[in-house]
């Protein structure tokens, strides 16, 4: 079968993973729940299982397998300890040691957001850049840098929190992270439904949100694709506020490309468009042409981006 790895995606309920070539073909999906109880005690012996399970299955040599990525939902230090996973229950865990005791195979652990954009520039939206920043527009914000092929992680294992950078200087709420202001109490799908609740309780004007019980971010960018000045007034302020974190990001990072991922992304080219235009409005003018782009992997970005991480030398 010639030489392969597998990618893992670790998520508070199922755990994702996939069979890849080196040249990034995926061979093989599937998923186990993510067994939560005693504080995640079982979840690397459960993904342990499951990977020597299909080893044998599709009766693999050891000899023709690289590695085994993961990308897990916390910080991750250089020498591969997850400095703790909440919605899991771990602590500071030493995972690529305790999975290469397991399995026998050399392993390589990444925050599952990271990987996820090392995934969309292997083989996704990013394909044939070197660089990238990705953001995921979902229940909160989340993003990933990645320069030169490789995953900026910064010092503290907190390189592309994007959704904690202050850009809304006059905003009075707290964000889940304790500050005021961030970017993810704006841009996240939960940011989105709040922005529109304050523009329709202080402004009259007629809008289609009014007849939606507990409408959703998905709602707004509906109305707003038909022309409702709430929704639309919403979506400009979503664009806005993105257009200044891409604007910070690029002045900093410079890469060549952003790309748009997460539930949000959805709203398709409707949101890429409303983005780029505050983007080239806001940013250094020797960036203004970076391409913002849609993410084309979905759910599977994990799994490609924890594959890429243990496969030397691939672009």
């Amino acid at each position: 079968m010639g030489k392969l790895c597998f990618g893992v995606d670790l998520g508070g309920t199922t755990v994702k993973m996939g069979l890849f070539t080196v040249e990034g073909s995926l061979l093989e999906e599937w998923e186990i729940p993510t067994r939560r109880e005693e504080k995640g005690a079982y979840i690397l012996d459960d993904i342990a299982a499951s990977i020597n399970k299909k080893v044998s299955e599709k009766n693999i040599s050891s000899d023709d397998i690289v590695g085994i990525g993961i990308g897990v939902p916390g910080p991750v230090t250089p020498s591969g300890i997850v400095k703790g996973c909440v919605n899991i229950g771990w602590g500071d865990t030493p995972v690529e040691e305790i999975l290469k005791e397991k399995t026998g195979f050399n392993v390589k652990a990444g925050n599952d957001a990271n990987v996820a954009a090392l995934g969309e520039l292997w083989q996704g939206g990013g394909k044939g850049n070197n660089s990238l920043v990705m953001v995921t527009l979902g229940t909160g914000v989340g993003g990933g840098i990645v320069l030169d092929g490789e995953i900026v992680k910064g010092t503290h294992g907190a390189a592309g929190e994007i959704g904690h950078m202050s850009v809304v200087y006059d905003e009075t709420a707290f964000c889940n992270c304790g500050k005021k202001g961030c970017l993810e109490q704006v841009a996240s799908a939960t940011g989105i439904v709040k922005e529109a609740k304050r523009f329709l309780e202080s402004d009259d004007m007629p809008s289609a949100l009014r007849n939606i019980p507990d409408f959703t971010a998905k709602d707004v960018f509906d109305q707003a694709k038909t022309g409702d000045a709430i929704a639309l007034k919403t979506v400009e302020r979503l664009g806005e506020y993105l257009g200044i974190a891409l604007g910070h990001i690029a002045c900093v990072v410079d890469p060549d490309v952003f790309i748009i991922g997460g539930g949000v992304s959805k709203a398709g080219d409707f949101l890429i468009d409303i983005i780029k235009k505050y983007y080239v409005e806001k940013t250094y003018h020797q960036c203004k042409n970076t391409p913002v782009k849609l993410a084309v992997l979905g759910n599977s970005a994990g799994i490609f981006g924890a594959a890429r991480m243990v496969i030397p030398g691939a672009r």
